[in-house]
């Protein structure tokens, strides 16, 4: 999309118009990789709104078992990431390939879903679907950063997770729609998913470029295939070492999606038919403010971007612990949660991106998200622990807690970090 001009010194009597739109512009291959994770979150959405309960309402688990679900659904893909970062790099960029693999397997997944009616059987289906999760994350962010000027990548992130956050306001949607007009219930919503599921596969396969150049950064001359310890090494950088800590410190404080709206539908007293609809205020927050808030980190520090969102996270748990109840407690509830994701999730992965040499894009997005989602594994087996164990109400308060001295930790880790030039991470 960002094309050399080659007019010459003609081209250097006009800054002031088309080039600086044209820098401005989202690249297509962002918006191509948008509209496969449009369409790849609603089939995903689906599942993750009627899963919880589906395997404690519908199949009995307690809050345990459905803590580890929860915790394979956010951290088994963890284990593959890395390994999917590091082949798309080796790989001469070839980012798409393993990308695809990654989507690809998730949508194999979906239809095995409504013949798993026990705990290890659906521990492997979701495991399988978190594989190629893992698989795809890092590549698709490193064609994202590698697509993008280096100055504008908060708003190039801000536009796809607006276009992926999409998908997940259908998703539900679709879920319920499919859950009131068919008999089959869960079997249909699973069904629908893995056919939505390989729409997103297609336009992957027709839309996204084979092989992407970095943008607006020339690459430092070296090896083309990154070595599994070179890409390990990143981690010797300062920036990406702090960002890395800190993402995992506050993954292990913060409260997965699914028990955290288990909490706001049982405190609000909600219809269990109701309950695929709380993650529509989440995602309809979140599409409205990711563009404007990834802006935002392109002016500002994206790392204070990021630790006020954690803080915008915390004021969301002490509302649910707190006296005021009812449709409008749960709706400021979602509010802040859907700010949260949109101060952290794209603006994460564009501070990741600025860490890093291009030619190591795919692993320092797998670094980092790996250790994100550890964390949040981790988090969401203690999460389920202490519900069983303590009672909801007094696991978030723990969680609350825990989540305010790590982002006293995060704070103080990145007090010094400046966002490093492009020139610096190139070398």
């Amino acid at each position: 999309m960002y094309l050399a001009d080659s007019r010459g010194t003609e081209a250097a009597a006009e800054p002031d118009t088309r080039p600086a739109r044209r820098r401005a512009t989202v690249p297509g291959t962002v918006l191509a990789l948008g509209a496969v994770s449009l369409i790849t979150d609603v089939s995903s959405e689906m599942v993750t709104a009627v899963l919880p309960l589906y395997v404690v309402a519908g199949l009995g688990l307690s809050p345990l078992g459905f803590g580890l679900l929860d915790g394979i659904n956010n951290g088994v893909g963890a284990l593959v990431r890395l390994a999917g970062g590091h082949l798309a790099d080796r790989g001469g960029r070839r980012h798409k390939v393993v990308a695809g693999l990654g989507y690809g397997l998730s949508a194999l997944c979906k239809p095995l879903l409504p013949l798993a009616h026990t705990l290890p059987v659906i521990s492997a289906v979701l495991a399988a679907d978190r594989t190629g999760k893992g698989l795809r994350t890092a590549p698709r962010d490193a064609m994202i950063s590698l697509a993008t000027e280096p100055a504008h990548r908060g708003r190039a992130f801000g536009v796809h997770r607006a276009m992926d956050t999409t998908g997940a306001l259908l998703g539900p949607l679709v879920a319920f729609a499919v859950l009131r007009a068919t008999v089959d219930g869960y079997d249909a919503v699973f069904e629908v998913s893995a056919c939505v599921a390989v729409l997103g596969v297609l336009v992957l396969v027709l839309f996204v470029p084979a092989r992407i150049t970095a943008a607006g950064v020339t690459p430092a001359p070296g090896p083309t295939r990154p070595t599994l310890r070179a890409s390990l090494g990143l981690l010797r950088r300062p920036e990406l070492r702090r960002l890395t800590v800190c993402a995992a410190l506050l993954g292990l404080t913060t409260v997965s999606d699914s028990f955290l709206y288990l909490l706001v539908q049982r405190e609000g007293d909600l219809a269990a038919d109701l309950f695929p609809l709380l993650p529509l205020g989440t995602a309809a927050v979140f599409l409205l403010l990711a563009v404007p808030l990834g802006a935002l980190a392109d002016r500002v520090s994206r790392r204070r971007l990021f630790l006020a969102g954690h803080g915008v996270l915390l004021l969301g748990y002490g509302l649910v612990l707190s006296p005021w109840h009812g449709v409008p407690a749960v709706a400021a509830v979602l509010v802040l949660h859907g700010t949260f994701y949109a101060a952290t999730d794209g603006v994460l992965a564009a501070a990741t991106a600025g860490a890093v040499p291009a030619q190591h894009q795919g692993a320092g997005q797998a670094l980092v998200g790996t250790g994100q989602a550890l964390a949040r594994f981790a988090c969401s087996l203690a999460f389920g622990a202490a519900w069983s164990l303590w009672g909801g109400r007094t696991a978030l308060a723990v969680t609350a807690v825990a989540l305010a001295v790590s982002a006293l930790v995060a704070a103080y880790v990145l007090r010094s970090a400046d966002e490093p030039s492009p020139a610096e991470v190139s070398v």
